[in-house]
């Protein structure tokens, strides 16, 4: 067919050190691939699922994204489409953010966050996924089971909380469901916890997504389609999702932020299990 021929003319030049393209080369490469398919509809997904539950944007790209590139390259990649979701989402629900939250907990799990992820280098381990997975099922079921209701986050409990909850998120890679997992002992509205946990989160990607275009510039160069398929991705999902997260009761809200909080506690298990 078209197709290969123009491939296999396209290589033959190559062998032959031919170095100009035609214009047959450019719509060959300019072809979107199953993958690049596949990832924006994830991009969609995942954008959807924050702008409902407040995360899941790195939590379900960097994994799907870095098994054809890399989890390092994976992880700045996506760090700028989930810097300009969280940005859209945050200026959405601005009037929600609950400041005295922010104030403990948020900047303590930011700062927890960041410090996490500097010594993921040295630190990260399987276990430490086998370990916050568990705490998320954890969580998720006590939320479903309504024996979490008597916790409260508030006060100097809030702050060591975002600390811990930030480094321990940053250490395994993924902050954003450990996040949301403790506000919802805050006694937040779904909009004030959704707003709240994504105004912690942009702290964390201002000060990261500067580091990744210095320190990855060339993985983020070979890679500049991806990003803009994920970021058109997630774009769709958050401006799909807001308005769902508008019209679900608080009940409904925190059942189905449990279930996220299951599921992405038992995608951590088997992801650390693949990994032991």
């Amino acid at each position: 067919n078209d197709t290969g021929a123009n491939e296999i003319a396209l290589w033959q030049r190559k062998a032959e050190g031919w170095p100009r393209e035609t214009a047959c080369d450019r719509r060959y490469d300019a072809a979107v691939t199953p993958l690049e398919l596949g990832l924006f509809a994830l991009a969609v997904i995942a954008g959807g699922v924050a702008a409902i539950a407040g995360f899941g944007i790195g939590s379900l790209l960097t994994p799907a994204l870095g098994a054809s590139i890399g989890i390092g390259a994976a992880v700045a990649v996506v760090a700028v489409p989930h810097a300009l979701a969280t940005a859209t989402r945050l200026w959405a629900l601005r009037d929600a953010i609950d400041v005295r939250i922010l104030r403990t907990f948020g900047l303590a799990s930011a700062a927890g966050g960041l410090g996490g992820a500097a010594l993921q280098g040295f630190l990260a381990s399987p276990l430490l996924s086998v370990v916050l997975g568990g705490l998320l099922i954890l969580a998720g079921a006590l939320e479903l089971t309504g024996l979490n209701r008597r916790l409260s986050l508030s006060g100097g409990l809030a702050t060591v909380a975002g600390l811990v909850a930030g480094a321990f998120g940053g250490l395994v890679g993924n902050q954003g469901g450990i996040r949301s997992a403790a506000l919802l002992q805050a006694g937040l509205s779904p909009r004030a916890l959704v707003a709240t946990a994504t105004a912690t989160a942009i702290l964390v990607d201002a000060a990261r997504v500067p580091v990744y275009l210095v320190t990855s510039a060339d993985a983020l160069a070979a890679n500049a389609r991806l990003v803009v398929i994920l970021a058109a991705g997630v774009l769709i999902g958050t401006a799909v999702g807001a308005p769902v997260l508008r019209r679900l009761p608080e009940w409904l809200f925190r059942r189905i932020l449990a279930l996220t909080l299951l599921l992405l506690g038992a995608l951590l298990l088997a992801s650390a299990a693949q990994a032991l």
